[in-house]
């Protein structure tokens, strides 16, 4: 044999996706769905809502607490009521990510933490 491909070139290439040569479109599979087991999407979300809750949790707590520590300094009015809007947010995050909403209950703590930490700023 000299070593040539079924196309007739030198290049000791050949076409990595099968059903290339025949029709020029590549044969496409979805991994996902052969390998995707329903068991493991509900443990996945049982998962992400637990987390949720956690999270959404411990920084409602952590936000209270720094508002009443705040509230009992010479901060200004401002900062502890950012840590307590902030930890309002996070304990609604916290019942959102209870009942399936994780999407929203995600940004529900990305704002809380941002509103506690712009709070934070002007002090």
């Amino acid at each position: 044999m000299s070593g040539r491909t079924a196309s007739g070139t030198d290049s000791g290439t050949e076409p990595a996706i099968a059903g290339t040569e025949e029709t020029g479109e590549a044969d496409v599979t979805d991994v996902t769905d052969e390998s995707e087991d329903p068991a493991d999407s509900v443990r996945g979300a049982g998962r992400a809502r637990w987390t949720a809750l956690g999270t959404g949790a411990l920084l409602s707590l952590a936000g209270l607490a720094a508002a009443l520590l705040r509230l009992t300094g010479s901060a200004p009015a401002l900062v502890p009521a950012a840590y307590a809007l902030g930890a309002a947010l996070c304990a609604l995050a916290a019942v959102l990510g209870l009942r399936g909403r994780t999407r929203r209950a995600l940004w529900l703590l990305v704002a809380g933490t941002t509103v506690m930490a712009v709070g934070d700023q002007f002090d």
